[in-house]
C-alpha cells in the first residue's frame, strides 16, 4: 500500500510541477486580430508592436467598420473589476494596447510578454504621421476648446500634410446630463474623420466610445486620455526614466496629491488582488488540461 501510495505521490508531483510551468500561460491568439492577447483580471491586452497598432488601426479605417482602441493600465484593470460597462467596453474594443510598464510586467508574470509599452500618448504623433501620408482626417473629442487648438497648432506645425477636421468639447457624464454631444456628433457627420481621438479620462471615454461607437462609425475611435493636455503642453509628462521604471503614478499624484490620491492610494491598491487572483486561475486552467 505504502509503494502505491508513493507512485500516486510521484504521479501527481509530477502532474503539479507540470501545471505550475504552465500556470501562467494565461494568453489565447486574437482570431480577429491575429495577435497574442492575454487577459489581466477582467480586461485583455493585445502583445504587439507600435508599428503593428499602427497599422491595424489604418487597416480598420480603410474597411470602414468603426469600433475602437482601449489603453488599459493598472487602474483599466481595477476599475474593470468591479464596474460592468467598463468591462463590456474593453470586450467590444477590437484593440487593447498595454499603457505602462506594470501591464507589462504582469502580463510577463502570467507567461504572454508583451512586446512593448503603447499608450495612447505614444500612439498619437506616429499614427497622425503615417495617417496624414494617407489622406486621412482626424477629428478631436474632448479637453478644452483651448487645449484642442494648441494640440492642433503644433501638430500641424510639426505634421504638414495632417488634416484636422476640427474639434468640440462637450460634457459628457455617463450617469447623468451631458452637454454638447448632439452637436458634436452633428460636427463629425459634417466633417466624416477618418481618426477620432477623445480624450476624457477613464472612465468616461471608454463609456462614450461603447455607447456611440456606432454612431461615431465609420471613424475608428481611440481614447487618449491626457493625451491632448501633453501636446497641447498644458500637462507635463512623467521623464522617460520614471515611466520606464513604472513610476509614472508617482510623478501624476506628486502634481496633482489633491485629484490623485484616492486613484493611487486607495482603487489601485487592489491590482495585487487581482493579479494573483488571475494567476490563481491560470494555474487551475493548466492544471485541468494537464489532468486531462
Amino acid at each position: 500500500m505504502s509503494e502505491l501510495n508513493s507512485r500516486h505521490r510521484r504521479v501527481t508531483d509530477r502532474i503539479e510541477r507540470r501545471a505550475r510551468s504552465r500556470a501562467f500561460s494565461n494568453g489565447v491568439l486574437d482570431e480577429e486580430t491575429n495577435f497574442p492577447m492575454v487577459r489581466i483580471g477582467k480586461v485583455h491586452v493585445h502583445s504587439l508592436s507600435i508599428d503593428d497598432a499602427i497599422e491595424s488601426i489604418l487597416t480598420r479605417v480603410r474597411s470602414g467598420r468603426g469600433g475602437y482602441v482601449v489603453t488599459p493600465n493598472v487602474d483599466h484593470i481595477c476599475f474593470a473589476d468591479h464596474d460592468p460597462e467598463f468591462r463590456a467596453a474593453y470586450r467590444h474594443s477590437f484593440l487593447s494596447l498595454p499603457d505602462g510598464q506594470p501591464v507589462l510586467w504582469m502580463a510577463k508574470a502570467l507567461g504572454v510578454p508583451l512586446v512593448e509599452k503603447i499608450s495612447g500618448s505614444d500612439l498619437i504623433r506616429p499614427l497622425l504621421e503615417m495617417a496624414s501620408s494617407q489622406g486621412c482626417t482626424v477629428f478631436f473629442l474632448g479637453a478644452s476648446e483651448e487645449t484642442c487648438a494648441e494640440a492642433a497648432r503644433r501638430l500641424e506645425a510639426s505634421i504638414p500634410d495632417l488634416r484636422i477636421g476640427g474639434w468640440a468639447s462637450p460634457y459628457f457624464d455617463p450617469d447623468g446630463e451631458t452637454s454638447g454631444l448632439d452637436s458634436a456628433f452633428e460636427k463629425i457627420r459634417a466633417q466624416q474623420p477618418d481618426l477620432i481621438l477623445i480624450a476624457m479620462g477613464t472612465p468616461k471615454q471608454e463609456q462614450l466610445m461603447l455607447r456611440y461607437y456606432e454612431t461615431l462609425a465609420p471613424a475608428v475611435a481611440i481614447g487618449i486620455g491626457a493625451g491632448l493636455d501633453f501636446i497641447a503642453g498644458k500637462v507635463p509628462r512623467a521623464p522617460r526614466w520614471m515611466s520606464r521604471y513604472g513610476l509614472e503614478w508617482l510623478f501624476r499624484l506628486s502634481r496633482e496629491p489633491g485629484r490623485m490620491w484616492r486613484r493611487y492610494l486607495v482603487r489601485d491598491r487592489a491590482i495585487f488582488k487581482i493579479f494573483l487572483r488571475t494567476r490563481r486561475e491560470a494555474a487551475r486552467r493548466a492544471l485541468r488540461g494537464v489532468e486531462q
